[in-house]
């Protein structure tokens, strides 16, 4: 049997890559213009960074399951 190499399209590797960091810049705009203080900046950029997370955790809580 022959064994044949993997083609990489590389379309296909990066799809959410876009959508993540219009997600990011977003998430950052509202955190850090509500934040009072360096360090409430500092956790809105933490929480920009993990802001699928909120969504999934959200939507899952909306749906009861």
């Amino acid at each position: 049997m022959k064994k044949t190499k993997c083609k990489r399209d590389l379309n296909n590797m990066c799809n959410g890559g876009a959508i993540y960091g219009l997600g990011f810049i977003g998430a950052a705009i509202y955190y850090i213009s509500n934040a009072t203080g360096f360090w409430n900046i500092a956790l809105g950029l933490l929480k920009a960074m993990i802001w699928p997370t909120f969504l999934v955790y959200e939507v899952l809580k909306f749906l009861g399951t």
